[in-house]
């Protein structure tokens, strides 16, 4: 028996040992991903390869019966006859896609729908490739049941990328244990047109403040591994300079040189490929006659050769079948398709720019097999890098776990907390005290939950979300009465109840006014094939929506809509003290709340805590320090009026100055802090340089608080114009009552760096301003150093 049992072990170890070594190369996890990838390359017809390039719309692959889900005849048709290689926004819910919170899928139901898709992609199909699915991630996953933060101009005005890192790693925890692998987000398109209806996805107008936040996000959503269950790829967005389109209009022809564009549009991109990025969406927009999305430049030459990106780029939604029909650079749609691919852009989002299109164009001959190979071997190195090939499947049961726990919600209560930002404060008005008797809560963001989310936020029960109105009474007493008031819409004049507003703000001692903007989608609303909204002049008199904001709905002025500014002034006119929130996705004109109210706060979208956020700081139990990440101008006339504008210093107007009414990096505080002692030393050595700038921050008040200290810097004179000063380093500090602390700031050659007339990055030998303050505005401190020797970057 004993030799029969030894003979037996052997024969099955020598079966396993073939097992293992017939199985094709790129089913072994032991071999390198590159030698996986080519492996697969090969096996693989030229219908399985493009099919991997598209990206199709992911919504209706799935199939709901009560409490059961399976994958549609939809998903069934477009892997068996098209070889689909990847989903997107399959678990979104919106007006868009017309999935509610009774049609959609709650976390655990989103995780057995995604686990469906993948059995079935894997299982029928002839080579096993798992799929991968991308979602909309910006300020939370936008799947039902998850958790909302504030919207990106928001997160920006904390100035706090540590904070930052962390809520990307909850919403990339909360999306991947759904089953999702690419986190569209974050958006580094710098925010220098405030009529563009996608301001609030920004992190505002500033390049390195815009840099920060990407490499927060990049690193929180990817972590130290793709495998790890917890964490996705980031799509940056949108590749480039899709924020400042002429005349304010959503995915418009931009302006801008090469110099600029490498100065001020492409840093925070670089910053966050040099941080891991592993994907990257085209925008819209054209540069200079050519449109990015099929710009070899762009997509090869500097993404690929000057940066080395080793990642995957993606068109936005349509955009490749937009080279024919929008741009008209192509005469066809496979012309459109060979051009895109041919430029470096791998991954078609729509399922209809490449598909048969560029079977068609291979088939002509307009698009090479190894260009072909090139594309698609990108997307499949991050389904290997991710383990799909070994663990395809999440699990359900920790989807229902994991999202939206009582630590998620906290965290969305704290970065909504640090982006609120104090504007103005005139006699100490603020904070509130709780003891108050009678308070008014008036205005149509007062407790709206929609208004208060931001765009790209899927349906919610009432339950989840926390109005001002509610955030108010629940931090004051049963004994205090608060009144609220709706007073108007945003944008609806068919009806309002100001009068009843003005007697509930007579019988108050304070009236805290709700105003602002709206990017709530609703179901009336026409969308277009790209997720836009269709927008037309209102008719009068006709009942509208209150979206005002968001994408599609570009701005000709930047004036409250409705009749907000008739509410508003009618509340002043009661003599009770006015606190105005502004809940908005942009800057608006506050002139006249300027001069007229005393107190006000910017709380942007602040997403699902937000009203206990706004109540925290009205009523002291936050000290706010939030700062502008965009300045706030006082008319359209003034456009663009960011603060690091090229010399020379812009003159003033018949009208008005030429500052912004409120400038960026600006915030108030209930402490007040000092700054002194600024030293500014620097040491060369050949090819580098280093900048040491110390200096103290005091809080001299008798209340701990946040100062976000700014450091600008000037370049006193240049070979070619360069801006008057440019924040180059900031840091949040938490002070005490009266403590004192010595903060140092360190600046390098690339920070001292120019783009010269020969276009090279050079640090030139000169004199330069450190500019030490509190906003771009409110500079405290100042001193020059001298730089003796040229630095080149090497190209």
């Amino acid at each position: 028996m004993p030799n029969y049992l030894a003979l037996s072990l052997c024969l099955l170890g020598a079966t396993a040992t073939y097992a293992q070594s017939s199985k094709p190369l790129y089913q072994n996890r032991q071999a390198t991903t590159e030698a996986r990838v080519q492996d697969l390359l090969g096996r693989m017809t030229v219908e399985e390869k493009v099919g991997q390039l598209s990206t199709l719309l992911g919504w209706e692959m799935y199939q709901k019966d009560g409490q059961k889900v399976n994958y549609s005849t939809a998903y069934k048709k477009a892997v068996d006859e098209r070889y689909v290689g990847a989903l997107w926004a399959t678990l979104r819910a919106d007006p868009w896609t017309k999935k509610t919170l009774l049609t959609g899928l709650n976390p655990k139901l989103a995780a057995e729908a995604t686990n469906a898709l993948q059995k079935y992609a894997v299982e029928h199909t002839r080579l096993h490739i798992p799929l991968l699915l991308a979602e909309e991630c910006p300020h939370g996953h936008m799947a039902i049941g998850t958790t909302v933060f504030p919207t990106s101009i928001g997160q920006s005005s904390t100035w706090d990328p540590a904070l930052i890192k962390r809520m990307a790693a909850t919403i990339a925890t909360e999306a991947r244990v759904q089953g999702a692998h690419i986190g569209y987000g974050p958006v580094l398109d710098l925010a220098r047109e405030p009529r563009w209806s996608r301001v609030e996805e920004t992190y505002g107008e500033d390049p390195v403040l815009n840099s920060q936040m990407g490499v927060a996000m990049v690193q929180g959503f990817q972590g130290s591994s793709l495998k790890s269950g917890v964490n996705i790829v980031s799509t940056l967005k949108h590749f480039t300079a899709y924020g400042v389109p002429e005349g304010g209009h959503n995915g418009g022809s931009i302006s801008t040189g090469q110099r600029e564009l490498f100065q001020s549009f492409l840093p925070p991109f670089r910053a966050a490929v040099k941080a891991g990025a592993q994907s990257i969406m085209t925008a819209y927009n054209s540069i200079d006659g050519v449109p990015c999305s099929a710009n070899t430049y762009l997509l090869t030459d500097v993404l690929r050769k000057q940066w080395g990106f080793q990642g995957f780029t993606v068109s936005d939604l349509g955009s490749i079948t937009g080279l024919a029909t929008n741009h008209r650079v192509a005469a066809t749609p496979p012309e459109a398709a060979a051009l895109a691919i041919n430029a470096g852009l791998d991954d078609d989002l729509s399922g209809y720019g490449y598909d048969k299109e560029l079977l068609e164009a291979v088939k002509q001959k307009l698009v090479a097999p190894e260009v072909l190979d090139r594309a698609v071997g990108r997307v499949l190195r991050v389904k290997f890098e991710m383990g799909l090939f070994e663990n395809p499947y999440v699990d359900p049961s920790k989807a229902a776990k994991l999202v939206k726990t009582p630590a998620n919600v906290q965290l969305a209560r704290q970065v909504a907390r640090e982006s609120v930002v104090l504007l103005k404060n005139e006699k100490d008005l603020l904070p509130l005290t709780k003891t108050l008797q009678r308070i008014a809560v008036i205005g149509p963001n007062a407790d709206n939950i929609y208004n208060q989310l931001g765009d790209y936020t899927a349906p919610q029960p009432e339950s989840n979300v926390v109005t001002v109105l509610e955030g108010i009474k629940a931090k004051v007493s049963a004994a205090t009465q608060v009144t609220y008031v709706k007073g108007c819409a945003i944008r609806d004049t068919t009806s309002a109840n100001i009068a009843e507003a003005v007697a509930a703000a007579r019988n108050a001692q304070v009236a805290i006014v709700v105003l602002g903007g709206s990017s709530a989608r609703d179901f009336k609303t026409e969308y277009q094939s790209t997720g836009a909204a269709t927008v037309t002049a209102a008719a009068g008199g006709q009942v509208i929506s209150d979206m005002e904001s968001g994408e599609g709905y570009d701005r000709a002025t930047l004036d409250l809509l409705g009749k907000q500014q008739e509410l508003l002034q009618a509340v002043v006119a009661t003599g009770t003290p006015v606190v105005v929130v502004l809940i908005k996705g942009r800057p608006l004109n506050l002139n006249w709340m300027a001069v007229h109210v005393p107190a006000l706060l910017d709380a942007w979208y602040p997403g699902q805590e937000g009203g206990n956020a706004v109540a925290d700081v009205l009523f002291g139990d936050y000290n706010p320090a939030g700062r502008l990440p965009i300045s706030v101008p006082k008319s359209v006339g003034q456009l663009p009026v960011y603060y690091n504008a090229k010399r020379p210093t812009p003159h003033d107007y018949v009208e008005v100055n030429n500052k912004p009414l409120y400038s960026f990096g600006h915030g108030l505080s209930y402490s007040k802090f000092e700054y002194s002692d600024l030293h500014v030393s620097a040491a060369e050595t050949p090819g580098a340089v280093q900048i040491k700038v110390r200096f103290k921050v005091k809080n001299t008040s008798s209340r701990a608080g946040d100062e976000v200290a700014q450091l600008y810097l000037g370049d006193d004179v240049s070979s070619v114009v360069t801006p008057a000063k440019q924040l180059k380093k900031f840091q949040r500090l938490s002070l005490k009552a009266g403590e004192q602390q010595e903060v140092t700031l360190e600046l390098t050659a690339d920070d001292l760096m120019l783009l010269n007339s020969g276009l090279k990055w050079v640090v030139e030998p000169g004199t330069f301003t450190v500019h030490l303050g509190a906003s771009s505005e409110d500079i405290r401190l100042k001193a020059q150093f001298k730089v003796n020797q040229a630095v080149e970057k090497a190209q």
